[in-house]
């Protein structure tokens, strides 16, 4: 069943073809300075704010994080977690992902069985996803012990996205991790894309709107920036470019 949360991201990839999100970190954040910056990236347009991280070990600073942001944005409220201390009661949904390319059965299905009774308790909109490292893989790829998938060979990602959606994940999230030296290539975003039937998101390098605009050109339907906020001040300004980049004519 689609929920609230969900229909709101397919509504405006329907709108402007191409939509991004904003990732916050409550490990490298205060929970204020996430606030701050998710306030400053819906002033730019953003669609939605990720929350979350791959090395977030304090339950209470995610909590803390989203009541934050909560209390600053209209936009939803999306948890991004690295496992069950990823859950906060607070949000509005979750991506509830599994890393398919890992060598450890704990990030494709052993975490979910966990915080699986925390998402229903809760009541927060699980939104499903196929979550793919490729390229370099930083942080999130040594952390969930994947094998990332070289950006030569652009096939193997279309098994993996192909292989979600027939599992009945309704989104896919090419991930090259975050502070990447180079995003997804627009040759492999394209090539998953034209097999795949659901939302494909992309994530990790992007810091301009020009690579931004690039990704959505090859299809991408969600653009994700996290490094890109931290690192600057001026971050309406910066959203708003990439939103204003990335926007497709249906």
């Amino acid at each position: 069943m689609t929920g609230k949360v969900e229909k709101h991201l397919l509504k405006k990839i329907r709108e402007d073809g191409c939509i991004h999100i904003t990732l916050v970190d409550p490990d490298k954040s205060l929970g204020c300075d996430c606030a701050t910056i998710s306030r400053e990236a819906e002033k730019g347009g953003t669609a939605a704010i990720m929350v979350g991280g791959s090395t977030l070990a304090a339950k209470e600073d995610l909590d803390a994080a989203v009541q934050e942001i909560k209390e600053k944005v209209k936009a939803p409220v999306i948890l991004f977690p690295n496992g069950p201390m990823g859950v906060s009661r607070y949000a509005d949904a979750i991506w509830f992902m599994s890393l398919l390319n890992s060598q450890n059965t704990y990030y494709i299905i052993d975490a979910h069985v966990i915080s699986a009774p925390l998402v229903k308790r809760y009541g927060l909109e699980a939104l499903p996803m196929g979550y793919i490292i490729v390229g370099e893989g930083c942080v999130a790829g040594y952390i969930g012990q994947a094998r990332p998938i070289s950006y030569r060979h652009p096939e193997l990602a279309v098994g993996y996205g192909l292989a979600a959606e027939t599992l009945g994940m309704r989104f896919v999230y090419l991930e090259a991790g975050s502070g990447a030296r180079d995003p997804v290539p627009p040759l492999m975003v394209s090539t998953v894309k034209k097999h795949l039937g659901v939302p494909l998101i992309v994530g990790g390098g992007i810091r301009n709107p020009e690579a931004a605009a690039a990704a959505s050109n090859a299809g991408a339907d969600i653009i994700v920036t996290g490094t890109l906020v931290e690192e600057d001040s001026r971050v309406k300004e910066k959203i708003g470019a990439i939103v204003e980049a990335i926007k497709r004519k249906p």
